[in-house]
């Protein structure tokens, strides 16, 4: 018996009665109040988030942004039950390879939006059309349009093995790579850890996996000092991690009631995680701010979405004493990711055979700096095609 259904095609279209609430909600707004002399430090800035929702309010259109995002070819299927999103858009060359990229939280696939064109047709985008790939761009399990979650223990390693399914069953890939930051840097390291008889390599702008607590001696004075960089970060920014890996079910009631504190959650942390020196408008259009933020809103997946803390922290995926992820990897390392390794730390974990110190560039890579992520991956998956 098949564990999935057949992929069926699948347009975005959000009913005017959804758009009609959420303006109406944005309309009236409560606003909290905020320490004096606040620029960020406690949050979210009240300033700039009022002016945010006041442009959401007056200037934003999903349905422009609606039609980009069905520009590319969607689809949905089912896999063990759960509703799988992904887009699939076949590359234009010779002989296009298969590549799986995959986002994390707070994003979603209109992160992809930039990137999709010069993979799938790179002649197009003043690239070899060698390089072509076909992207699989898939929701994760409990975010965006392949909705809420419908079990517990929805963890990396499940969500790994559904992609493997859509990969090698509802697709018919024999042989691919996969790319991904975030969680879907976890899920991607998976995939080649547990499927490494299809995966070619894999490639992410995020270590994500760390080495077994045995391997972990004799670290050079690199690894020392991202490890005190790492218990500075852990000590004032992970608060979010705390509640969402604890207790996301009372967080949800807020954050699927109100836009503005949706916004807010989620912008703040790409202000937070990007390279914008303090400035989101140096990276993102407050466009791009906020289609991700209504790919959430829309959907009705945030509560679903950060139940992947909770699982994770409750039933992870770690690796063993005698265990590394053998397939070839490559890292693109931004200097403005929130976990900034050395590469002797993640060859600890990974068979490392590509690694590039990217001049600029944060946890977003492929929303922020599109050209860059995609020449990397391109330059890596030419030694594994």
């Amino acid at each position: 018996m098949s564990r999935h259904t057949n992929p069926e095609p699948f347009t975005i279209h959000v009913p005017d009665s959804t758009l009609t609430d959420l303006h109406e909600r944005l309309d009236r707004v409560r606003w909290p109040g905020e320490a004096p002399g606040d620029a960020w430090e406690y949050g979210a800035h009240l300033d700039y988030i009022k002016d945010l929702v006041t442009y959401w309010r007056t200037q934003y259109d999903w349905r422009a942004q609606e039609r980009g995002l069905n520009r590319w070819q969607h689809f949905r299927t089912t896999i063990d039950g759960q509703n799988i999103h992904f887009i699939h858009e076949r590359g234009k060359g010779q002989k296009p390879f298969p590549l799986i990229i995959t986002h994390g939280w707070p994003g979603s696939v209109y992160e992809f939006m930039e990137v999709i064109g010069p993979l799938t047709d790179p002649a197009a985008h003043g690239g070899d059309p060698a390089d072509a790939f076909d992207v699989i761009a898939p929701s994760l399990p409990g975010y965006g349009f392949s909705g809420p979650t419908k079990e517990r223990k929805v963890n990396i390693s499940r969500i790994a093995e559904w992609f493997t399914v859509l990969m090698t069953e509802a697709l018919g890939y024999s042989r691919y790579g996969a790319q991904g930051g975030d969680w879907g840097a976890m899920v991607t390291s998976r995939l080649g850890f547990a499927d490494a008889g299809h995966v070619a390599g894999i490639h992410l702008n995020m270590v994500g996996v760390a080495p077994h607590p045995a391997n972990r001696q004799n670290l050079s004075a690199a690894e020392q000092a991202w490890m005190k960089e790492m218990d500075q970060w852990r000590s004032e920014e992970t608060g979010y991690q705390s509640i969402q890996g604890t207790k996301p079910q009372t967080l949800g009631y807020g954050l699927n009631d109100s836009p503005a504190g949706l916004c807010a959650w989620i912008v703040e942390k790409f202000r937070t995680w990007s390279d914008c020196g303090g400035d989101l408008a140096r990276s993102y259009s407050k466009d791009q701010l906020l289609s991700n933020v209504m790919i959430y809103w829309i959907t009705q997946t945030i509560n679903s979405s950060t139940r992947l803390y909770y699982e994770e922290r409750h039933h992870p995926w770690r690796l063993g004493r005698d265990e590394k992820i053998n397939v070839p990897t490559g890292v693109a390392a931004f200097p403005g990711e929130l976990a900034r390794p050395p590469r002797e730390w993640a060859e600890r974990a990974y068979n490392v055979t590509h690694w590039t110190k990217m001049p600029s560039g944060g946890h977003f890579a492929a929303m922020e700096k599109p050209q860059l992520l995609v020449e990397d991956i391109r330059k890596f998956f030419r030694t594994v095609r």
